[in-house]
């Protein structure tokens, strides 16, 4: 299998029992971002980056990017989609224009996903500072 650089995917983001229970303890907690900063992604898509489960990718979309640990999704193959939880990794990503319904779009934006070793995933208060300057 040869591997590429960068992978173009359908970003998909939701809730998941472990983003629940992380804001439980609050979103500055330790389980908050454990639940949050990273990527579901599929076995083979991984392989296609020559990354495992754990490996920092850079998650880009026409509205932002943002660096997460890449898991593999465990229950079934997912070829092409990628699935962020619900947080503010997720919110650097996802385009916040509501076309008058008042919901942004959290399902079926376009993505590219590349590995980013050297990169870090920052933690909410580095991301926030990033994002907002605050």
């Amino acid at each position: 299998m040869m591997m590429q650089q960068k992978l173009r995917v359908t970003l998909i983001t939701g809730r998941t029992i472990e983003q629940g229970v992380g804001k439980e303890y609050g979103k500055s907690s330790p389980e908050y971002y454990e639940a949050c900063s990273m990527v579901y992604m599929d076995a083979e898509d991984m392989k296609k980056l020559g990354i495992k489960t754990g490996a920092h990718v850079l998650v880009r979309t026409p509205q932002g990017s943002v660096v997460l640990r890449a898991v593999k999704y465990p229950r079934s193959a997912t070829p092409g989609l990628i699935y962020i939880p619900y947080g503010p990794w997720a919110n650097v990503v996802v385009d916040d224009s509501t076309t008058s319904i008042g919901m942004p779009t959290f399902k079926g934006t376009p993505a590219e996903v590349e590995a980013a070793p050297d990169q870090p995933v920052l933690s909410i208060e580095e991301l926030l500072k990033k994002e907002f300057g605050r």
